[in-house]
């Protein structure tokens, strides 16, 4: 069963000015360490880092009530698997509100999109209740 869907574009030359004008400042506000290791391996880093915006703002929205509040940036991170697919971890009140879902014993699964084609970033998340 969908429990909930949430979607994000982000404007990827938006991401590219923020790194310009705050650097880490910005990087470390938004993204965690290992996010920030795996996009600075990257060439054409700001797409990455757009797509991982952009994951974390679908992911919120998938996991937001009608009285949930905000999500720490932190709170969401994207990884890749061994095949390169995007992978949700979730910590702090993001992992609150997924385990919310679980206390009838159903296994809980977020699955995430992302895509990009200069100049956006695209982020599309679905979480799913496995009874």
């Amino acid at each position: 069963m969908i429990i909930g869907i949430g979607t994000d574009i982000c404007d990827i030359r938006r991401i590219e000015k923020s790194i310009e004008k705050f650097g880490d400042r910005f990087l470390d506000k938004i993204f965690t360490q290992f996010e920030q290791a795996y996009c600075e391996s990257k060439s054409g880093k700001a797409a990455y880092y757009a797509k991982r915006f952009a994951a974390k703002e679908a992911v919120a929205k998938a996991l937001a009530g009608a009285e949930t509040g905000a999500l720490s940036w932190h709170d969401v991170e994207v990884s890749n698997d061994p095949s390169g697919r995007p992978t949700i971890n979730l910590y702090g009140k993001a992992k609150k509100r997924l385990e919310q879902h679980t206390q009838n014993k159903a296994s809980v699964a977020v699955h995430i999109s992302l895509s990009d084609d200069y100049p956006y970033a695209l982020a599309y998340a679905i979480v799913e209740s496995r009874a």
